[in-house]
């Protein structure tokens, strides 16, 4: 099945086999498949399988299914197939270079392919209460100047950039309208040798009206800082913070040495 262009979609590596698809560069889109999608910053996929929840397969029944005559079907014909986030979270870069938050694509195959590049400031997509299966979406954020033509793509242990990077975070916005926002360190990094060279930057949640719920969250190069960590899967450490309906919490790129405009 072609990618449509007249979608809103974002399209990942047109020039590939996978044509735009959400998938890997040299996966098609073929008959009798779900062909999953990215969206533009700060939207949310809104068409996958009905139904489905997260358990393999049917987790990757993302976005539309392809026919057996080549054909795209549309699963909710009355939506769009990408739809605003909640925009509670929004990511502030004080690096001074540009830093790139990659998205897994869930439904989908969770490759770390939907990029939002900051350069400021961005809204990050932040999934509401009745995105697929309640799931909140999950960032790999990337050293300052990376850029997500470098960041957003299946990595390896060679260089900390991609599912290989330092740092991890998630956010979702759930009934009632709290939104978790989610700082950790990259259980893939932090088992791998390039643990042993620490990060440049940090990252932290911050609360411009000040009425978060355990807002001592940060990352820097030797783990987790706040008051209420947690250890995850994967064996590395967490910190939330909740965000009271109606209010905001951004995601700051900082550099530790303090240059680049904020030297907290």
């Amino acid at each position: 099945c072609a990618f449509p262009t007249d979608k809103g979609l974002f399209a990942v590596t047109p020039d590939a086999m996978n044509g735009g698809w959400a998938m890997a560069p040299d996966q098609e889109c073929v008959s009798g498949t779900w062909c999953p999608i990215a969206c533009p910053p700060g939207q949310v996929m809104a068409q996958w399988k009905p139904g489905t929840t997260y358990a393999f397969p049917e987790s990757t029944y993302g976005g539309v299914y392809c026919n057996d005559d080549g054909e795209i079907e549309v699963p909710f014909k009355n939506k769009p197939w990408c739809v605003d986030g909640t925009g509670a979270v929004e990511a502030v870069n004080k690096a001074g270079k540009v830093v790139s938050f990659c998205q897994t694509c869930l439904p989908g195959y969770e490759d770390m392919i939907i990029p939002t590049d900051v350069e400021d400031s961005a809204t990050l997509a932040v999934p509401g209460a009745s995105y697929w299966d309640s799931t909140a979406a999950h960032y790999y954020i990337n050293a300052p100047g990376v850029d997500s033509s470098q960041g957003c793509h299946w990595g390896d242990k060679s260089k900390p950039i991609g599912n290989w990077s330092p740092y991890v975070a998630g956010a979702n916005t759930v009934e009632g309208g709290s939104t978790f926002v989610k700082l950790g360190l990259n259980p893939v990094w932090q088992d791998s040798p390039l643990y042993n060279t620490k990060p440049n930057f940090g990252l932290k949640v911050e609360c411009p009206d000040g009425n978060c719920n355990g807002a001592k969250c940060e990352v820097d190069g030797n783990g987790v800082v706040s008051d209420n960590k947690a250890t995850g899967a994967g064996g590395s450490d967490f910190c939330v913070v909740t965000v009271p309906p109606g209010s905001k919490a951004h995601i700051v790129v900082y550099n530790l040495d303090g240059s680049g405009g904020d030297a907290e």
